[in-house]
């Protein structure tokens, strides 16, 4: 029996649900303004998922990939996070460039070529910006150790683990500072009633705002 051909939008909401199911239960509303459509527009992509047998829904669990949807989800998010890697380490292009030309490329890749891929990266259990790469030994359990910056206190250290790849202009002003994956940091401060924390990392200082943080996942050093 041939392979089923998917849409490019199918494949993106998939995705989509794959990503938001890692941080908690998926909700409908949520979703659409994830996909920034409106809650009509979920509501009928999530209805044609169900009828492929992809998506499972309920009012007290949200939205939940069936064995079929995960799959095709890994996959995708595994492509799309190879492409990444292909851009920066061999083609050279910057962290903060490799996203939107990664989400192009995702959906025209077969098999033979994802293997080949993973081949010639050397198969690379993260993409640029620390997200695990599905597939990889240990992926699930790094996807959901990590936990936001934000949610750390005065004293703590840590390891940035990732950071969201789809805001090129956060990219840039995080790699700027030197808060990359890998790299080590601590809190020295945090301003009262959610105001900014200053942290150190390679020997500077830096006020980060809440929002910020929230983007950077870490883990305990």
């Amino acid at each position: 029996m041939p392979e089923e051909v998917l849409t490019e939008a199918v494949e993106e909401y998939l995705e989509a649900i794959y990503k938001m199911s890692l941080e908690g239960p998926v909700i409908a509303a949520r979703l659409a303004e994830k996909m920034g459509v409106s809650p009509p527009t979920v509501a009928d992509m999530l209805r044609r998922l169900s009828e492929k047998g992809m998506v499972k829904t309920s009012r007290s669990e949200g939205v939940k990939l069936t064995k079929k949807g995960l799959e095709t989800a890994e996959t995708m998010v595994r492509r799309h996070r190879l492409w990444e890697r292909f851009l920066t380490d061999v083609l050279g292009l910057n962290w903060d460039e490799v996203h939107e030309e990664a989400c192009r490329l995702e959906h025209a890749m077969s098999p033979q070529v994802e293997e080949k891929l993973a081949d010639i990266l050397g198969h690379p259990e993260t993409c640029p910006h620390g997200f695990p790469i599905p597939g990889t030994k240990g992926a699930k359990k790094r996807a959901r150790e990590a936990k936001p910056l934000s949610k750390l206190s005065v004293g703590d250290e840590a390891i940035i683990e990732r950071v969201t790849e789809e805001d090129s202009q956060l990219l840039q002003y995080l790699s700027s500072l030197g808060l990359l994956p890998e790299a080590k940091i601590s809190i020295k401060e945090i301003a009262p009633f959610k105001g900014p924390m200053l942290v150190q990392v390679c020997g500077a200082q830096y006020a980060l705002g809440q929002e910020v943080a929230s983007k950077i996942m870490v883990k305990a050093k």
